[in-house]
Formats: structure tokens, C-alpha cells, sequence
């Protein structure tokens, strides 16, 4: 038996899942790690000063976004609906969106280097038109 599974929802739910490993790699690779990729001053030096902040909030981030793959590969229908799936799709699209496209007007001055902020807003542009793209697809079929 073939199974059709959306496409655009499984590179979604792959690009989030990337995203995830990326901050656990942050969390292992320590403060130089959390200054390549782009982290505020604050965090760096934190990391640095062995404080715990940095690597719980990374972990959150990197939750989250864990979820979020989950969401898209039960939107793909490669697994069982979850509770609450067409509204949670609609959320993590808009958030990689509103990310994407106000991230290069709301976060300089935050700590962040600019080449951080711009790489960063590309990403979650493209990761927001992938889950766009597939939530369109699928919409009639969302519970």
C-alpha cells in the first residue's frame, strides 16, 4: 500500500527538528558555541560564567521545537492527528513568519550581532513559506 503524506509538512517537521539538534549542539558546544550562533552578550557571558540560564532556556527552545516537528509530521499524516492540530499548525507557521519577516526590525539592540539577526530571520522566513506551503495543501483535511 502507498501512503501520500504531505511533503512540504515533512521538510517542515525536518527543518524544526534540525533547528532542535542545532541547540543541543549549542548547549554541548558551551559559550563559544552560544557566541557563534548568534547569542546575546547576555547569554554568552552567562554561559561562560557556568550559569545554568542559558542552556534551560536553550532546552526550552530546543522543546518547542521539538513539538513543533511532531505538529507538522501529524499534519503531513505520517503520524495519528494530535489534539488541537489545525490551530497549533497555524500558530508555529505564524510565529516562524512574524519571526522571519520582524526579526531585522525588532531585535537589533538586543545583543545580537546583525549577521546573527539577518541569518536567523532568512531561516525562519523560509521554515514559515515551508509550513505555509504545506498547512494550504492540507487545510481541508486538518481536524
Amino acid at each position: 500500500m502507498a501512503y501520500e503524506y504531505n511533503m512540504a509538512l515533512m521538510i517542515g517537521a525536518g527543518l524544526s527538528l534540525l533547528a532542535a539538534l542545532m541547540h543541543i549542539g549549542v548547549i554541548i558546544g558551551g559559550p563559544s558555541w552560544y557566541h557563534l550562533f548568534g547569542a546575546g552578550d547576555r547569554f554568552v557571558r552567562a554561559a561562560q560564567n557556568g550559569r545554568w540560564f542559558p542552556a534551560v532556556v536553550t532546552m526550552g527552545i530546543t522543546l518547542v521545537l521539538g513539538a513543533w516537528a511532531v505538529y507538522a509530521l501529524s499534519g503531513a499524516g505520517v503520524i495519528e492527528p494530535l489534539p488541537l492540530l489545525r490551530p497549533a499548525l497555524c500558530a508555529i507557521t505564524l510565529i516562524y513568519l512574524l519571526r522571519g519577516l520582524l526579526g531585522p526590525f525588532t531585535l537589533p539592540g538586543t545583543g545580537r550581532s546583525m549577521r546573527f539577526i539577518a541569518i536567523s530571520s532568512a531561516v525562519c522566513l523560509v521554515y514559515g513559506l515551508v509550513h505555509l506551503f504545506g498547512l494550504v495543501q492540507m487545510w481541508g483535511s486538518l481536524a
